[in-house]
């Protein structure tokens, strides 16, 4: 399976914004993009500034790098996303929002999606009573999300669940009250994922010239 294996850090420094691709690590004094806030590489002190090209190729990368998706998969969400009847930026987010992993970090699972990939990938998670161990399985409004019983008393789950009760919550999942269970509502609109730091419509304009 091919997933991105350098330092998470980086890609935050190299997109010169915080992606908080390491949860609770992002928001303490070792975070690497506080230390050196500025592109990894000899010439990352001196960047110029980006033409209409290099922002739309930025604003690509930031929402692959937060989604943890490579290029050939993200070009395949693109074309579908495309093809279906709407907005193409609002498929787009819905696509990757969709994602069982994000599902599972937005439920507060996990404290981040990288770890929320490792818990699908481990067989730790349930879709509608059925175990599920692929990342990116798209989930359909009413499907139900779980932690497997014998999983809930893995230290760095419990720990997840707990601290996400801090997490503001989203408005298409809902968590039951035993907080290893929730429910996908509905697809989220655009507007609605405000943590996603990146102009859709220019990802749009990259993958149409």
């Amino acid at each position: 399976m091919a997933r991105y294996t350098g330092p998470a850090c980086k890609l935050c420094r190299r997109e010169g914004m915080k992606l908080y691709l390491k949860g609770e690590r992002c928001f303490t004094e070792n975070c690497a993009f506080d230390r050196r806030p500025y592109a990894p590489g000899d010439h990352g002190k001196g960047r110029s500034k980006l033409s209409q090209y290099g922002t739309q190729l930025r604003s690509k990368q930031t929402m692959k790098r937060i989604y943890g998706v490579l290029e050939q998969q993200f070009e395949r969400y693109y074309e579908k996303a495309q093809r279906m009847a709407g907005d193409t930026r609002e498929n787009l987010v819905r696509i990757v929002e969709s994602r069982l992993d994000n599902i599972v970090y937005r439920m507060g699972f996990a404290p981040n999606r990288k770890l929320a990939r490792q818990l699908v990938n481990h067989g730790h998670v349930v879709v509608n009573g059925r175990k599920v161990n692929i990342p990116s399985y798209c989930l359909k409004p009413g499907d139900t999300v779980e932690i497997r019983e014998r999983s809930r008393s893995i230290p760095s789950i419990k720990q997840a669940v707990e601290q996400s009760k801090d997490r503001t919550k989203v408005d298409w999942v809902e968590v039951g009250t035993d907080s290893f269970k929730g429910t996908f509502l509905r697809y989220p609109n655009l507007d609605e994922v405000t943590d996603l730091p990146v102009d859709v419509q220019a990802i749009v304009e990259f993958y149409s010239r």
